[in-house]
């Protein structure tokens, strides 16, 4: 029975895998902030007021606590996915071929210890009865585990080394640069917004229209930067209809997709006094957007 029991475990650690724990390590990672940003936008940061139990008496949320009892519950549960998924893909990459292993096993041990890092967070987040300084720490650490996630999907699908104009390969540090400056500000931003989590939580003490306006700077020198990277490479390559257009002037043109869709969002938020749904909407972007940020630099370390 033992030996059945390896044999049917043995496939779920194969290197074919890998692609898909890969995949599913970052999709999990931008999925836990979009449950996060759900936790705080429906009033719910405080639906289990303790931690690690939801309440004093129980591990899981009670009737009492209703909708925001299970909301918040529910995004505390998808930590274990998260945990199950970094587990599959440490064992895997430890498993894989000795070439594989040299370049993934830093990013998926620093997924699975980001884990219980970000749990340990969010649980001091709720012990201070929602803190926004740390509020804003808990989405910069999911920031950078989407970061990883984003590296170790680019190592497990190796693709091939290009030809980068010199200056689009000078661009991929600035960009960068003033791509994490914008989401950090970003991350001022809301800790100074309407949004705490919970109506008796308090703010960072930032001026709103002062803070949208600095995280705004950095967020249009960053778009220009992609423009610019786009159009270089778009003048390069002059792709033609229906032809292969390169992995670099894919990622870029995504990535300025993204950027302008989070300016228009940004933008209406802060006209319309920073509705729930668009905040949702923008941290949703502001977590594809790390992700881009990253493939889009890795994109273009090859001259």
């Amino acid at each position: 029975m033992l030996q059945t029991l390896k044999r049917s475990v043995k496939p779920l650690f194969a290197e074919s895998r890998l692609a898909l724990y890969g995949w599913l390590s970052l999709v999990s990672q931008i999925l836990i902030v979009v449950t996060g940003g759900l936790v705080r936008l429906t009033g719910s940061g405080l639906g289990c007021p303790t931690w690690p139990k939801c309440t004093a008496d129980s591990i899981t949320t009670v009737p009492a606590q209703g909708l925001h009892g299970v909301i918040e519950f529910a995004n505390r549960l998808l930590t274990f996915a998260l945990l199950v998924i970094a587990v599959l893909t440490l064992v895997a990459v430890v498993r894989s071929s000795v070439r594989k292993a040299l370049k993934l096993t830093w990013p998926a041990i620093w997924l699975f210890l980001g884990i219980p890092a970000q749990a340990v967070l969010g649980g001091f987040t709720v012990l201070t009865k929602l803190n926004p300084w740390l509020v804003g720490a808990h989405f910069v650490l999911s920031g950078i585990m989407i970061a990883i996630a984003s590296v170790l999907v680019w190592r497990i699908k190796q693709p091939a080394t290009q030809i980068i104009p010199s200056m689009v390969y000078n661009l991929g540090w600035p960009t960068t640069i003033f791509g994490a400056i914008t989401v950090i500000i970003g991350v001022l931003v809301t800790g100074a917004g309407p949004h705490a989590g919970d109506a008796n939580s308090v703010r960072n003490g930032l001026n709103l229209e002062v803070w949208f306006h600095y995280h705004s700077y950095p967020a249009y020198i960053m778009l220009t930067l992609v423009i610019m990277q786009f159009g270089l490479l778009l003048r390069v390559e002059r792709p033609k209809f229906g032809a292969k257009r390169s992995l670099a002037l894919n990622i870029s043109g995504l990535l300025l997709a993204v950027s302008i869709i989070q300016a228009v969002v940004g933008v209406a938020q802060a006209r319309l006094g920073v509705p729930a749904l668009l905040v949702g909407i923008h941290m949703l972007g502001a977590s594809v957007l790390v992700s881009l940020l990253t493939f889009n630099f890795l994109s273009t370390r090859a001259k």
